[in-house]
């Protein structure tokens, strides 16, 4: 069990009961739910009865009051035991940021305590087909008719479409570049919704990814979060704590391939002694455990940085490229720790290796992260 530091017994607790959550509830169901590719919403309803799915935000908003210190270790042990899980509660986090921090008094009295109660689930409307990094090249498009918006146009790689509450869609209202994007609250009743079919991913097959077809989707006005032309640094602020979660996630999936790796090198015999006693395996299993302790440490740091209310989007961007690289490298070793039996699926270290490719994608490439990091350091020094 990793040694955790946590700033209070109340965290001490909470992470307490999520660890026997992932270990009772999560982890006997994860193989058959992801073979089968099966959307785990009770799963959801119940991590929401537990009050998990609303940590990071205000108590008085409707949200458990908790630091993202504490929040991202809870998202870790959640990724400990199901990935697919993990990266749903940091999309639902990710998608209640805008309302939570840019939503009216009225606005987040009318959605956001239902938002965070538990019992919605929320999905983030923001890439498109032809606008994935490149965020200003939004072509979604939401016209004004009177004190109404129309919206048309395609989202792209939407964790939970289908499945969500509702949405946080992200829009062009001008032809202003990155200046021109808005923000709207979507519920998932609204007329002219519609969806295509599930994406057939590699991994984390249970996380359901389609696109989100808006047919002439009418808004009103008090549906609009933030002002008009206000969605880029609503977008990018909301991206800055998604990526913190998805490093935390990643640090989870690494740790659990190394708790694999590290059992299965203990137990296995060649030569008449474990394969652990072998220098070379072993020092694999060192530079593993290397590697999660460092990316444990970064999205930690840039946590910290945000409960003390710093600029950390440097930092937001250093986690996740650290953690999701560090996820990658150390799922690849648990296989090659494993051997043949770690390249089938009777060892789940296989779909680690799967799940962690795809870290390296979403919430911005990790090509992008390098792009972020460079520009604030030079920025720094310019």
């Amino acid at each position: 069990m990793v040694q955790r530091v946590l700033p209070s017994d109340e965290a001490e607790d909470l992470l307490a009961l999520v660890r026997e959550i992932a270990d009772e509830q999560l982890l006997p169901r994860v193989d058959e739910a992801e073979a089968q590719a099966r959307f785990p919403r009770a799963i959801f309803t119940m991590l929401g009865q537990a009050g998990l799915l609303s940590l990071p935000y205000p108590e008085d908003q409707g949200g458990g009051g908790q630091p993202y210190e504490v929040y991202l270790q809870v998202v870790e042990e959640i990724a400990r035991a199901w990935m697919s899980v993990a990266v749903g509660v940091s999309v639902h986090s990710l998608t209640c940021f805008p309302l939570a921090t840019q939503g009216t008094p009225e606005q987040q009295e009318r959605w956001l305590t239902g938002m965070l109660s538990g019992d919605q689930l929320g999905a983030y409307c923001l890439s498109e087909p032809q606008a994935g990094s490149d965020v200003a090249a939004i072509r979604t498009r939401a016209v004004r008719e009177g004190d109404a918006y129309v919206v048309t146009g395609t989202k792209a790689w939407i964790s939970h479409a289908g499945h969500a509450d509702f949405y946080t869609l992200f829009a062009r209202t001008s032809d202003d570049g990155g200046r021109g994007l808005s923000c709207f609250h979507v519920p998932a009743d609204t007329e002219g919704l519609a969806f295509g079919e599930p994406e057939r991913k590699m991994g984390m097959r249970a996380a359901t990814v389609r696109e989100v077809l808006l047919e002439g989707v009418r808004l009103g006005e008090e549906h609009r979060v933030g002002a008009e032309g206000q969605g880029m640094p609503i977008a990018l602020g909301a991206l800055d704590a998604g990526r913190l979660g998805i490093a935390a996630a990643a640090t989870g999936l690494a740790e659990r391939a190394l708790e694999v790796a590290s059992r299965y090198a203990t137990e296995r015999e060649q030569f008449g002694r474990p394969i652990a006693d072998n220098q070379g395996l072993a020092f694999l299993i060192a530079d593993m455990a290397a590697a999660v302790g460092s990316a444990r440490a970064t999205y930690l740091h840039a946590a910290r940085l945000k409960d003390a209310g710093k600029p950390h989007t440097r930092e937001a961007s250093i986690a996740k490229l650290v953690a999701t690289d560090a996820a990658m490298r150390v799922t690849t070793d648990a296989v090659q720790v494993l051997g043949g039996y770690g390249y089938t699926t009777d060892f789940p270290v296989e779909r680690f290796m799967r799940e962690a490719k795809v870290t390296q994608i979403f919430e911005g490439t990790n090509q992008i992260q390098r792009l972020v990091i460079s520009r604030q350091v030079l920025a720094q020094h310019a």
